[in-house]
């Protein structure tokens, strides 16, 4: 089974130090091993520190497999030299790597590897052989438990935070699905009543436009976000009973899906809401046009202007209600304004 992150950041983490910690350590007991040489073994026993130095570097620097062969070299001849050198050495050697190689390689690898150590240090002439093969032993089982502890820690961990996240992406989806519920029977009650605002005003008598005008309020009604929508009458609806003027330009449009319908009118409410509370304007300009795959919405006003990079992140109704509910659609929203020039917001879709 594929770890974890956790997990596999705990074991690169571990294996990155066992090399360098087995390398200081083994280097260390080598120097004082020299020390602790009889004159007459100094030449063995600074051949034994050159070799202890070699498998430390392959322990930092080489890969694992050369640096495994390096210490059992490393062990097995400070192990077998200890009749002229000094069994301590041989003993911490011993220990220091079957410790370390608990957190790098596997058990069924490093076990007979110790035992054969063991049993080269008894025959070499290591005195009371039984106490430190114990000793080892011991020592190397609960180093070996200790990784296994902290790895199912870790594997704990990733479980709890795929949980956490499969949670999360389960709240948002619910969250999105509510969303995405509202904004359409907010586009449903646009489109229908500019469906009966045009029967009302006698824009149109033919039944069997007000049958179409009903059926596609109806597929909207029912969730199928690609059914077409038509454009204009949801804008028509926007525009219509507000105080504030707006002066329109309708070009016919191709129908669109829902979705980008709904995200369409309900930019352009934001817009033409921003413009009649902070323009200053006395009316708006909107202008329907299609593009060569879809439509754009151009909403203008001669009012004050801003700044728009000067807008405060608290300050939401531009960049979430306009730029990013047409980013979410598939289209693009671009502002374009200046202090005392007035602003031109353009909404395009498909993103262009």
């Amino acid at each position: 089974m594929t770890p974890g992150p956790v997990e596999a950041q705990f074991r690169a983490a571990v294996t990155r130090f066992a090399g360098p910690a087995r390398a200081v350590a083994t280097g260390l007991v080598g120097t004082f091993g020299v020390l602790a040489t009889p004159t007459g073994a100094l030449p063995l026993a600074f051949g034994l520190l050159a070799l202890t130095l070699v498998a430390g570097a392959a322990d930092v620097f080489a890969g694992r497999g050369t640096a495994f062969v390096l210490s059992v070299l490393r062990a097995g001849a400070v192990c077998a030299c200890q009749p002229w050198t000094t069994n301590l050495w041989a003993v911490n050697v011993l220990t220091i790597t079957a410790i370390t190689w608990q957190w790098e390689y596997r058990p069924r690898l490093t076990g007979p590897v110790v035992a054969g150590l063991l049993v080269l240090a008894a025959l070499t002439g290591l005195d009371d052989w039984l106490p430190v093969a114990l000793r080892v032993v011991v020592e190397t089982v609960l180093a070996r438990l200790a990784f296994v502890l902290l790895i199912r820690s870790t594997t704990r961990t990733d479980a709890l935070r795929a949980d956490r996240a499969a949670l999360e992406r389960t709240e948002t989806l619910a969250r999105d699905r509510r969303r995405r519920e509202r904004e359409y029977l907010a586009l449903l009650h646009d489109t229908a009543s500019a469906t009966f605002l045009t029967v009302a005003a006698g824009a149109t008598a033919d039944p069997a436009a007000v049958a179409g005008y009903a059926a596609r309020d109806l597929a909207i009604l029912t969730g199928q976000e690609d059914a077409p929508a038509e454009l204009e009458a949801g804008l028509r609806a926007v525009v219509a009973n507000r105080e504030f003027r707006v002066e329109t330009v309708w070009t016919q449009v191709p129908l669109i899906p829902a979705a980008a319908a709904l995200a369409l009118i309900r930019a352009t409410d934001e817009v033409l809401r921003n413009a009649e509370r902070h323009s200053g304007a006395a009316c708006a300009t909107l202008h329907l046009a299609p593009t060569r795959d879809g439509v754009v919405v151009t909403i203008s006003d001669t009012g004050g202007g801003f700044d728009p990079s000067g807008i405060p992140v608290s300050r939401r109704g531009v960049r979430v209600s306009v730029v990013e509910r047409l980013r979410t659609a598939g289209g693009t929203a671009e502002v374009r304004s200046q202090p005392g020039e007035g602003t031109t917001v353009t909404l395009r879709w498909p993103d262009a």
